[in-house]
């Protein structure tokens, strides 16, 4: 393989949003590592994939198409499970579309559900700016350095596991703060892997900034046991926390016990012994679960939502057996319904 050109209009994926417009985008074919900006082909003998432009929108990627995106690493048990192989993507070989932020890598396994992301690339090569150094989204990340913690009260979200309404619970959150008059309010994914729909989400219901893995210079907080994870954690809660705010809203993905959460956990509560904890909770067994797991680290929550509150008798079951209060957030955003969570927000 040689070195190449694209043009600067070339489709890039959402995990490259922070990369500025590129007048030449050149490429060579070395081994493509964690975060760099790599060129990408689907064989014209694929099927089309989507994925998250880095505008946001659903952007579709044809056969044939050539687009930038970045090896990571992705551990998610509902969707894909993927991995960088040792020493880096290897140009000329074929790899996975891990998720729809463009993440990519050697698949190790994949859930049944209907993934229009997941398919298998080429890989070309890194793309190389002026002085020939490789480009990675570590070099677009935000700047600034520890300083004072404002010490803005900070809202925790975790779930017992994907897809129990864990952003549901913090976008009701954030709209009750605001309610409540906080007219600054900062969100943060903290864990998981990259969404720019995700943190718009937060941006559109009144979040003064939101931010994820990305905007700290990786694709995902993958793998477990990330070498160095409590020192990334570590530097973007301080890097939060020290921006003037009423208060701070922190989804963490997955439960409490995987996916670098209890590592994350601990550096939270090493900030805030006052910590406001919504479980999104898919039974009154998990938030049992999870009530224990989060005692474990000397945490308390302060109010239950999620699919076991989808009913009464669901909601008053999780209650008494958890002896904490219980509230179904996802009809609090219906229209005109009113907002529970303003509870939580006053005890701020």
């Amino acid at each position: 393989m040689t070195d190449g050109s694209l043009p600067a209009q070339v489709k890039r994926a959402s995990a490259l949003r922070r990369v500025p417009p590129l007048e030449a985008i050149r490429f060579r074919p070395e081994r493509g590592r964690e975060g760099d900006i790599c060129a990408f082909e689907l064989p014209h003998d694929a099927s089309p994939i989507t994925l998250e432009s880095v505008t946001g929108r659903r952007m579709a990627i044809a056969p044939g198409d050539v687009f930038l995106a970045t090896p990571g690493y992705r551990e998610a048990r509902l969707s894909a499970v993927g991995t960088i192989p040792a020493g880096g993507l290897v140009p000329g070989n074929d790899y996975c579309v891990l998720s729809d932020s463009g993440v990519v890598g050697e698949l190790i396994s994949y859930s049944p559900l209907d993934m229009g992301y997941l398919g298998r690339v080429r890989y070309l090569g890194v793309v190389y700016g002026d002085h020939g150094k490789t480009l990675n989204i570590r070099q677009f990340a935000v700047k600034g350095s520890r300083g004072k913690d404002h010490r803005a009260p900070v809202y925790l979200i975790v779930g017992t596991s994907a897809e129990v309404g864990k952003t549901t619970a913090a976008v009701a959150v954030l709209r009750a703060l605001r309610r409540q008059g906080h007219r600054t309010v900062l969100a943060l994914k903290a864990t998981g892997t990259s969404s720019f729909a995700e943190i718009a989400n937060y941006l559109d219901f009144g979040a003064a900034e939101a931010f994820d893995c990305v905007d700290f210079g990786f694709p995902t907080t993958y793998p477990v046991g990330r070498k160095g994870i409590v020192d990334i954690f570590s530097h973007v809660l301080d890097f939060c926390l020290s921006l003037p705010a009423n208060a701070v809203v922190v989804e963490c993905a997955g439960d409490p016990v995987s996916s670098n959460a209890p590592e994350l956990l601990n550096c939270l509560k090493a900030r805030r012994s006052d910590l406001k904890i919504v479980l999104a909770a898919a039974d009154a067994l998990g938030a049992m679960g999870a009530k224990r797991a989060l005692s474990d680290i000397g945490l308390t929550i302060s109010l239950i939502t999620g699919p076991c509150t989808d009913t009464p008798v669901l909601r008053q079951r999780t209650e008494a057996l958890c002896g904490i209060p219980a509230i179904n957030l996802a009809r609090d955003l219906a229209p005109g319904a009113p907002l529970s969570a303003s509870a939580i927000a006053r005890s701020g």
